[in-house]
């Protein structure tokens, strides 16, 4: 039988469960206080997920923006919102023309991948500078003029949005944000990783100007890591077109997750940091992508959920890395900027430590994911397959030693020796899977997965390249699709399918 976390159990006792406990896509029956049965919605991302869609970035009709030229570029002046709210988007069009902006929900819509909610009228847009860096921290902070506020109607659907900005001579480029649901609690809810998308984010890559959290540009226009920014800014566009880094990879997880039926709501790692996410309201908090950064809001939030009872999926791998500090723009703006001076030596350093790795800081990754990070993969390697015979793995029909072409790739965590990880748990290395290291030799990357006497799943892919498994074509592999499922399901009570095959075997360093 699947365990009941007591919440969740309660509601039973009370009137009814909601669809969003259960995870299905249709309307339910309740009870009204008067006794009367009464029709409640299902989850709104399936319901959804049936509008008719179409691609948000078409593969013909527009032409991409690049830094060298800037044709047209923007950023927003948030990165969620919740219906009801305003968001600002600041647009610059490198010669004065006029141009409009669609914004774009993106999901699964039987494969188009997106739906156009509403394009604006036409504005008249016109250059806007970059700015200096700033020369103590490196930051770029534009202050470009508010082209468009979009006010959210109060019946759009929490999601991962696209605004799309296009000028009438056929130029376009994008900046995305979240849409919240801050009134209901959905059985997971998704976080895209906004403070590694800006970690990352190079504007402009003119090689002159631009600066990232790992380089800066030299005299001969070449990147270089001893000219990097300590500091990065909210306010400018993502490089080029607009889409962060393994912002691709996102995507395949969110659609997959959409196309699969979950009761799903959106957040970003901000909201994490702020509180307005609050994890111990869900069953499962997903972590989608590539998310390096976090400050020690987001962690103590993570772990006290994980304490609580609510589970944890981590997507990607690299987790967790670098503490950062979130500060809010010199004019006060909150959560605009992202520090991390990569030093025990923070000239900023505050109660909350230095901006350094959390190994440093004596509270390594590892011992809240069940793995941590361990190198580069420097070519894309076969997952090989370990426990197979754990509740993660079945239905899929591997057997211990399987190869899952081409699944470790990007970068990869692993078990490590002497480094603290969860204690009194259940716990199960899931892959042990060699792999060349771009900085050097010979590595090992393991999946892993833990359960705490609560009732909280923690799982670890241990690679990037897991989310193209679920969705990317020419790439997807049902085992993995169906371990995933496995995963979620026995997250939010959904499948009985997903209880134990068999002892797993116990973790031991790779």
């Amino acid at each position: 039988m699947v365990r009941l976390r007591r919440r969740w159990a309660l509601g039973l006792l009370l009137g009814g469960v909601s669809a969003a406990a259960l995870g299905t896509t249709e309307p339910v029956l309740g009870r009204h206080r008067t006794g009367t049965l009464v029709r409640r919605p299902g989850p709104p991302v399936p319901a959804e997920n049936r509008a008719p869609g179409e691609p948000w970035w078409p593969d013909s009709g527009g032409l991409a923006a690049d830094d060298r030229q800037r044709q047209i570029q923007g950023y927003a002046s948030a990165t969620s919102v919740a219906p009801g709210e305003s968001i600002d988007f600041h647009v610059a069009v490198n010669s004065a023309s006029r141009f409009r902006i669609s914004i774009h929900r993106l999901g699964w819509y039987g494969g188009a991948g997106a739906r156009t909610l509403l394009t604006s009228r036409e504005f008249q847009g016109s250059p806007q500078p970059v700015p200096p860096s700033d020369p103590r921290t490196g930051a770029i902070a534009c202050q470009w003029p508010v082209s468009w506020t979009l006010r959210v109607p109060g019946h759009w659907t929490s999601g991962l949005y696209q605004a799309v900005f296009q000028s009438t001579d056929g130029w376009r480029a994008c900046t995305p944000f979240v849409v919240r649901d801050d009134r209901r609690a959905a059985a997971l809810c998704v976080v895209l990783p906004a403070t590694t998308w800006q970690a990352y984010n190079q504007w402009p890559m003119d090689r002159r100007n631009g600066k990232s959290l790992y380089n800066g540009y030299g005299a001969t226009g070449l990147r270089n890591p001893l000219l990097r920014a300590r500091e990065v800014c909210f306010d400018r566009p993502y490089a080029d077109e607009g889409m962060p880094s393994q912002f691709d990879k996102d995507q395949d997880a969110v659609q997959w997750l959409e196309r699969s039926g979950y009761d799903v709501s959106y957040a970003t790692s901000l909201d994490l940091h702020t509180g307005r996410l609050d994890p111990t309201r869900h069953r499962g908090i997903v972590f989608c992508g590539h998310d390096e950064y976090w400050s020690r809001e987001m962690r103590l939030a993570a772990e006290a959920a994980v304490a609580a009872g609510t589970s944890l999926a981590f997507f990607g791998a690299n987790s967790i890395y670098w503490h950062a500090r979130i500060r809010p723009a010199d004019d006060g703006r909150p959560e605009r900027v992202v520090a991390c001076a990569k030093a025990v030596a923070d000239p900023d350093a505050d109660g909350s430590g230095p901006t350094t790795t959390w190994r440093a800081l004596r509270t390594p990754e590892q011992a809240l994911i069940g793995v941590q990070y361990n190198g580069v993969v420097l070519t894309p390697q076969p997952l090989v397959v370990r426990s197979a015979d754990h509740w993660v793995w079945a239905g899929t029909g591997v057997a211990n030693g399987d190869r899952i072409p081409g699944l470790v790739g990007g970068e990869a965590d692993g078990l490590r020796r002497g480094t603290p990880q969860p204690t009194g748990v259940d716990a199960a290395i899931l892959s042990r899977s060699p792999y060349p290291a771009a900085q050097g030799g010979r590595r090992v990357q393991n999946a892993h997965v833990y359960e705490t006497p609560k009732g909280a799943v923690v799982f670890a892919t241990g690679t990037l390249n897991w989310t193209m498994a679920l969705n990317r074509p020419g790439v997807q592999d049902e085992r993995i699709k169906r371990a995933t499922a496995n995963v979620l399901d026995r997250m939010v009570g959904r499948s009985a399918g997903a209880t134990g095959q068999g002892r797993p075997t116990p973790p031991t360093p790779a």
